[in-house]
């Protein structure tokens, strides 16, 4: 594990480029920030300056080398590098709202924008005109989105939003791709058709205690599995779900006591990590066979608090010198992390077998785990 401290402000999105030696970050104002690793310090390099309202999402296409941004201003910029300058497009979005996040499509030829005004922009280039113009997916979409994510083939397109559902819809256009194949969450994929909808309250899985459901809040973050015929979901109520794509969708469902979760990947097909204001990364193991989900343990080695064995004396004589009845957030937060995680990304083996993964977070700070590091450090710890 290592932390990387950038700024003092919050860290809102991050992006890596394809070799993981330049990452893209958003200070959480209406600049883009592109830093360089050398050696084991990061160095800026570039500052992409065209938004002027709050920066929501970044995306770094790895075979393009193109990024994508949204924001507050409702508007979203291709940034393309033409010697060693970045040059911004602007995207026809025709939305009234704010941007809320972006996603590039596997093969990068559409990117996916959601945003306040309750659709998802699907956006391709067309050559004729020399722009990127978009095609909505609005019902039966009833509050902001909040999250995206593709599918590996290309077509289908998960969403979480504020009115408590995941669904995933058809993202198929036809002036860009060939007519896609059936997949294990339908064969029939017109634009827009939506094949998938968790229903909220409802989906109780094998692993839930009473009244749980996987779908009693904003959904934070949603994430497809290396396959493609499992998706996961974090809500607001703490919980985390998971879909298994076939003729009858099986969902299991678990709350956890953690504070609620914010993003949440695939490491394997059979394990899951999310993080959130809790400021550490949990892990959860879905066993496909029982279609249940279980808490695999929280993903940080917290330091050895200096204050263990303080007596109650030392501790009280340390009160008083602060002239406080509460402790500093140094003292009590002892992990990586001393704020909310805001998005976690991975950074290598993918997410059928990763061995390392990202972290940033409203401490304005960037952290590398090792999944290996993690195992071993956790006895009790095993990742499927």
């Amino acid at each position: 594990m290592s932390l990387h401290q950038f700024l003092l402000e919050p860290i809102t999105c991050h992006a890596w480029n394809h070799d993981r030696t330049q990452l893209a970050i958003s200070p959480n104002n209406h600049e883009v920030h592109i830093h360089k690793k050398s050696g084991n310090q990061w160095v800026k390099t570039h500052e992409l300056k065209e938004h002027n309202g709050h920066i929501t999402g970044i995306d770094w296409a790895p075979k393009s080398d193109r990024i994508v941004t949204c924001g507050a201003d409702r508007n979203a910029y291709v940034w393309t590098q033409k010697e060693g300058v970045w040059k911004p497009t602007l995207v026809i979005l025709r939305i009234n709202r704010a941007a809320t996040f972006v996603k590039w499509s596997p093969l990068e030829n559409k990117f996916a924008v959601g945003s306040g005004a309750r659709l998802i922009s699907v956006c391709y280039f067309e050559s004729e005109n020399d722009w990127w113009v978009s095609k909505h997916i609005k019902k039966p979409i009833r509050s902001t989105i909040l999250s995206l994510d593709w599918h590996p083939n290309n077509v289908l397109l998960a969403a979480g939003s504020c009115d408590f559902k995941c669904r995933v819809f058809s993202a198929y256009i036809k002036e860009v791709e060939e007519k896609p194949g059936p997949t294990s969450w339908g064969s029939k994929m017109p634009f827009g058709e939506m094949l998938f909808e968790s229903s909220e309250g409802s989906e109780a899985g094998p692993s839930e205690g009473a009244g749980a459901a996987g779908g009693g809040g904003w959904v934070h973050g949603v994430c497809f599995s290396h396959s493609g015929n499992r998706l996961t979901w974090t809500s607001h109520d703490s919980s985390v779900a998971v879909a298994e794509g076939g003729k009858t969708c099986t969902i299991s469902s678990l709350r956890s006591d953690n504070l609620p979760l914010l993003c949440v990947t695939f490491i394997t097909e059979n394990s899951i990590v999310a993080a959130g204001h809790d400021c550490y990364p949990v892990l959860f193991v879905y066993d496909g066979a029982k279609g249940s989900l279980t808490y695999g343990g929280k993903l940080d080695v917290p330091k050895q608090a200096a204050a263990k064995g303080i007596s109650a004396r030392e501790r009280f004589q340390n009160l008083d010198r602060r002239a406080s009845t509460t402790q500093t957030s140094e003292q009590t937060i002892d992990t990586l992390h001393k704020n909310s995680i805001s998005q976690l990304s991975v950074l290598e083996g993918g997410r059928s077998k990763c061995s390392k993964f990202c972290t940033t977070g409203m401490d304005g700070g960037m952290a590398i785990w090792d999944v290996k590091t993690l195992e071993s450090a956790m006895k009790d710890l095993k990742i499927a």
